[in-house]
């Protein structure tokens, strides 16, 4: 099963590495490939699905890329649009305390539906495999944080991307202090590779300050210095948000007579891989 919106990657230098392209690829799931125009012919060497940006080189990161996109999906009569970084190295199913890679677009659809319940939700997206600890007792979601690098965006909400750094927190807390909802999902993980590992992306023309990234934390507070803090933490500055004041936001039942599943598998099932 595939998602029922559209899914974009938005990648930069990274033609013969994109990471996310791959793994949606193997599991079929139908995708645009966000390239800048001068990169085209690079990335016709390796992709032939490609949605070619009208400028390149503007110095401002992913955000201009990431309104073209938004504008594009709302010109498509979307309701909503994926948006993915190119850095993910594989999707999981967080379970029973197990975290199988899924080989299938199935969780993208699941979360679809579990968003689309709801008339208030502004972004939902996965979580990142790293923070969700087969070793913990995990809920299925948390609501009303942070959406980072796999993201679901309504499409009619009154924001456009903004500023250099920070921009998918920016965006979410814009939304959850406008009365939104966010949801972050565990039951489905995105194995992204941590930040700074890989050359291209943001790592080569954004991330280039040499301040332990001090001006990425600052610019946050900047925007949001009534729930944003900048501490030191792991040898380098980190923007701090305090996401309690938006414990308040509820999640609205889009029909609140409809009866809903209290399990449904989407036909998932869970296989042994052979033993070599």
């Amino acid at each position: 099963m595939n998602p029922k919106y559209p899914v974009y990657v938005i990648s930069k230098g990274r033609w013969n590495k994109c990471l996310t392209a791959r793994e949606l690829r193997a599991m079929k799931v139908p995708f645009y490939l966000v390239v800048e125009e001068c990169e085209k012919e690079n990335y016709l060497q390796v992709h032939d699905n490609l949605l070619v940006l009208p400028f390149s080189n503007l110095g401002l990161g992913s955000i201009p890329a990431r309104n073209f996109v938004w504008q594009h999906s709302k010109m498509n009569g979307d309701v909503r649009h994926w948006i993915l970084d190119d850095n993910i190295e594989g999707f999981h199913r967080l379970n029973r305390n197990q975290k199988p890679k899924v080989t299938s677009g199935t969780i993208f659809r699941c979360a679809e539906d579990f968003t689309d319940r709801y008339s208030n939700v502004a972004i939902s997206g996965f979580n990142y495999y790293s923070f969700c600890k087969t070793t913990d007792a995990v809920p299925p979601y948390y609501l009303n944080t942070r959406i980072y690098s796999c993201i679901l965006l309504k499409n009619d909400l009154p924001y456009e991307w903004r500023g250099r750094y920070n921009e998918d927190t920016d965006l979410s807390i814009r939304a959850l202090k406008d009365g939104y909802c966010t949801i972050l999902f565990n039951a489905f993980l995105a194995g992204k590779v941590t930040t700074m590992r890989m050359s291209g992306g943001n790592t080569d023309n954004v991330y280039t300050d040499n301040d332990k990234r001090l001006k990425f934390a600052q610019s946050l507070k900047e925007q949001h210095p009534d729930v944003v803090s900048v501490t030191w933490k792991f040898n380098r500055w980190h923007h701090q948000v305090n996401y309690a004041p938006f414990k308040k936001n509820k999640l609205v039942k889009l029909d609140p007579n409809k009866p809903y599943p209290k399990n449904n598998e989407y036909g998932m099932r869970l296989k042994q891989k052979d033993l070599l």
